[in-house]
């Protein structure tokens, strides 16, 4: 049986993708699937969707913090909320994380696991350890710590302000645009030639019953037994 591919369109401002994130990478050798990861940009999708922020509407921010807490928990993802959100999210936003991991993923031709220990850097430092993801040294100190050289470090962080992955990052925006996405994550599972579109991190089940895989919760290492 061929193996199913499967589109994570992320960003790392986003706490919804890091959890739906950790998933999808503890089923890559669960399900028979192919994992590409792909780094977006949500603050283009927001605006060319016409799409809000949960945050900016008071109850749903409420909701979300508690929702966050228990999804946290429940995942196993050592998430926790930033001192300012609202900086976080809205003032400091996520552009130049961004391009750092798209010029990761274009230099990685061989798989992405560099561009998973990036990305997972990153996170950690703005849902967990609350700490910059914008500032040069903050990006250098995620590089170094997902095991890339310094030397590297200094060629991606060179290569991310250059016109063509600003231009790359765009582009695979606008796929996930393409895919009449309106936030993130946005998952593509590749079926049968036909492309079927999730959105969030709370429809792995659904999912699995559409690609023909089992969902053995979110640690699938650690199944929980229902009797």
């Amino acid at each position: 049986m061929s193996r199913k591919v499967i589109e994570l369109f992320y960003d790392v401002v986003s706490p919804y993708s890091w959890l739906g994130f950790e998933v999808l990478c503890r089923y890559r050798n669960v399900w028979n699937m192919e994992l590409k990861l792909r780094p977006a940009f949500l603050g283009g999708v927001m605006q060319e969707s016409g799409n809000r922020p949960p945050a900016m509407v008071p109850n749903k921010g409420l909701y979300m913090k508690e929702d966050l807490n228990r999804l946290a928990s429940f995942m196993n993802v050592p998430l926790r909320h930033p001192s300012d959100p609202f900086g976080v999210l809205f003032t400091k936003g996520s552009l130049a994380a961004m391009r750092f991991i798209t010029a990761v993923a274009e230099k990685e031709k061989d798989g992405n696991r560099l561009v998973e220990n990036v990305s997972r850097e990153l996170w950690k430092r703005i849902w967990s350890t609350d700490q910059d993801i914008c500032e040069p040294a903050s990006l250098s100190e995620a590089g170094l710590k997902a095991g890339l050289s310094s030397i590297k470090v200094e060629e991606l962080l060179s290569l991310a302000q250059s016109q063509a992955i600003k231009d790359k990052l765009k582009q695979t925006t606008q796929e996930a645009l393409d895919y009449k996405a309106f936030g993130f994550p946005l998952i593509i599972c590749h079926v049968n030639g036909k492309p079927q579109v999730f959105f969030g991190s709370d429809r792995f089940e659904l999912m699995a019953h559409c690609i023909g895989e089992k969902w053995l919760g979110p640690q699938p290492d650690k199944p929980t037994a229902h009797l």
